[in-house]
């Protein structure tokens, strides 16, 4: 997590839980020329554009007082869905026993791409069924889900 998410995170957490989400994640990130804040809420009932609309208006005022991003960028509220990235610890330990996609930086025994169920994680390790991958390797975890 950057400096700027971990800021806007902190910023923006009380507001989002008081309006009844939980906040999910922040990501900084460019695409092309463009910068984007994206920010992913959550609830059991689900998210509805309703609701991206609630959170938007109530932390755009805040973001441009504090004025911690200094580019222009585009902000972006949203579920994080069903396939959801799994960046924290605490995402992680909610989906325990649940069959993940996992993609890394090289090969493991000649894979890019592991599935399988997440069956724990350390500082330095997560475990997918009985492979122990190290997290340095990682560059994306996500719900696998059928469809």
């Amino acid at each position: 997590m950057s400096k700027v998410e971990k800021k806007v995170e902190d910023l923006i957490k009380p507001i989002v839980e008081n309006l009844g989400y939980k906040l999910y994640d922040v990501i900084y990130e460019k695409e092309a020329k463009d910068y984007y804040l994206r920010i992913f809420i959550d609830n059991e009932n689900g998210i509805s554009l309703e609701d991206c609309e609630k959170v938007n208006n109530a932390i755009t005022e805040i973001l441009d007082e504090k004025d911690y991003i200094k580019d222009q960028y585009f902000l972006e509220v949203s579920s994080p869905g069903i396939e959801r990235v799994l960046r924290k610890d605490w995402q992680m330990q909610e989906n325990i026993g649940k069959e993940v996609e996992v993609k890394l930086f090289k090969p493991f025994n000649g894979q890019k791409n592991i599935t399988g169920l997440l069956k724990g994680f350390n500082d330095e390790t997560i475990n997918i069924d009985d492979i122990e991958l190290p997290r340095k390797d990682i560059s994306l975890i996500k719900i696998k889900y059928n469809w």
